[in-house]
């Protein structure tokens, strides 16, 4: 490949190596230079132009990704179209996704204009999650080097997405004086809920005293009618001759392990009843959050049988978290006072859906006050942190309805290119030490500095470690905190990705803050915002 600076009179039919933008339109990077382009070029006083210009053996970026992707078996796979050299790959059902870490890395190593990145081996994705990427670095790449790949890729899988199989499974609880009934309800509410991620269900609850005999009676009873058992102990599993593990075994099953090295979830039991999984969880698994259960559970559900070393591998990550209730054997550590969060309200989007009148959503007025100054206000009111506004589009008009506001403006010019380009400038002016950026669109009318302020808090408990999200009974909505640790994968967002794409892959906890209607009352239309009791202004 031949790159860089040519006369416009050698350009034609080679490809842009920079986006360029005239008066009369934009190219973008990787186009085709036409004679019509050219001539445009010629018209706005471009006399050269930086272009790749590709040798015989070369394949143009797009193509080259294309036939990449095209060598990944597509079970339970959808991939998008190349464009600007990349394919991604999403999983089209609800599963266990599943890497080879040797054949990613024949891949990569091939060339280095040739990247293929995925999920962690063995990470659980719902249909529609993004779990690959294809990327071409140059705009161009050799054509054997990409038959390399797709022979590479076609001689065995990369990875593959397993789809959860739905079982009915049933919860054998022991009953000691000393744990509370409550304990016991939140415990079958939190494993019907994980199940019901797989589409598992829990079909029977079994109380019983913890001895050996009890527990082999009631497996005895649910085996032949339940995919699955699950046992939680009054008491942690001390020994492999404990009650649970020996109970298995009296009911004439086998105790395939006990432990493993992942944390929270050491004293896991994992036994086999013919062939129907049993397992004996910790008693960290009574918390919805991830722990070492969630991941044998979610490799049972897909199909997997996870053999002792499968799960003495799992050491290396296997450190989840840090539990403030057992500090011991870890070293108790002082709580840091929490970082101020920034403030990040996006106010860049062209509000498309208002129709062609010209009317701006943002400059509607709610009381008397235009929405973008109303929003604005409710971050200014909660006074911590910094506030940063995003503008855009009429941005002009946007800035002056917020005059004498004590805000810091970010320009974002490229806003056309969906709400990525706004989410990145906004963080590029959040101070270094603040702790997270909370996310509000300047669109929704209902949001208060209470609601905000409720969020700041939840994030506070959390040491900034976890995302926050609003949500109206149950279901998602905005605004959201993203902590700090995930910034950079922010910097990195491109397109008409917002969010919920680092929520849904960061792998941090998400705590969800219930704000009623406030949560997902958004008005893109003239019609919601009358609704909402505004006023159309140009």
């Amino acid at each position: 490949m031949r790159f860089g600076p040519v006369p416009l009179a050698e350009a034609g039919g080679a490809i842009l190596a920079h986006a360029v933008k005239t008066a009369e339109g934009k190219l973008a990077k990787g186009h085709r230079l036409s004679a019509n382009d050219l001539a445009m070029l010629a018209d706005a006083g471009m006399g050269e132009v930086i272009v790749a210009r590709l040798d015989p053996d070369e394949l143009p970026e797009d193509e080259a990704a294309a036939r990449i992707a095209a060598a990944i078996a597509p079970d339970h796979l959808r991939f998008s179209s190349a464009a600007t050299g990349r394919v991604n790959v999403y999983a089209t059902v609800s599963g266990l996704f599943v890497a080879g870490r040797a054949i990613v890395d024949r891949v990569n190593r091939i060339d280095p204009a040739i990247t293929l990145a995925c999920l962690a081996d063995h990470v659980a994705v719902n249909a529609g999650d993004m779990v690959a990427t294809i990327k071409i670095i140059p705009l161009a790449v050799p054509g054997n080097f990409v038959e390399q790949a797709a022979a590479v890729l076609r001689a065995e899988p990369a990875f593959e997405v397993k789809p959860f199989a739905p079982k009915r499974a049933a919860l054998i609880a022991t009953e000691l004086p000393s744990l509370k009934r409550q304990v016991m309800d939140k415990t079958r509410a939190v494993l019907a809920a994980r199940l019901a991620q797989s589409g598992s269900s829990l079909d029977t609850e079994r109380r019983v005293a913890h001895t050996e005999p009890a527990v082999a009676a009631a497996i005895a009873e649910l085996r032949s009618t339940h995919d699955l058992l699950i046992i939680f102990g009054a008491s942690a599993v001390a020994d492999p001759h404990d009650v649970v593990p020996a109970a298995i075994r009296s009911a004439g099953g086998t105790v395939e392990h006990v432990g493993m090295p992942v944390d929270p979830g050491n004293l896991l039991v994992l036994g086999r009843l013919d062939e129907s999984p049993v397992i004996g969880a910790p008693g960290c698994a009574r918390s919805p959050r991830e722990n070492g259960f969630d991941w044998i559970l979610d490799r049972l559900l897909a199909g997997e049988w996870p053999s002792p070393t499968d799960i003495t591998g799992l050491g290396v990550g296997g450190l989840l978290k840090e539990i403030p209730t057992r500090p011991q054997p870890r070293e108790a550590a002082v709580r840091p006072r929490p970082s101020p969060v920034a403030i990040v309200v996006l106010a860049a989007g062209r509000a498309s859906r208002m129709g062609p009148a010209g009317k701006h959503k943002l400059l509607a007025e709610f009381d008397g006050v235009p929405l973008v100054r109303r929003s604005v206000d409710t971050a200014l009111a909660v006074g911590k942190g910094k506030v940063v506004v995003v503008t855009g589009y009429r941005e002009q008009e946007i800035r002056a309805a917020l005059s004498g506001l004590s805000v810091t403006f970010v320009s974002n010019p490229d806003y056309e290119s969906g709400m990525a380009s706004s989410l990145v400038a906004g963080l590029s002016a959040v101070e270094e030490g603040s702790g997270g950026m909370l996310v509000m669109l300047a669109d929704m009318p209902g949001v208060t500095a209470g609601h905000l302020s409720k969020m700041i808090e939840a994030f506070h408990a959390e040491s900034g470690r976890a995302v926050v999200r609003a949500v109206t009974e149950g279901q998602r909505g905005n605004p959201v905190i993203l902590p700090k640790s995930t910034f950079a994968v922010v910097r990195q967002l491109v397109g008409d990705v917002g969010a919920r794409h680092i929520v849904e892959c960061c792998g941090l906890p998400v705590i969800d803050v219930e704000l009623g209607a406030a949560a997902r009352l958004d008005v893109d239309t003239p019609e919601a915002i009358l609704a909402a009791g505004g006023i159309l202004k140009e």
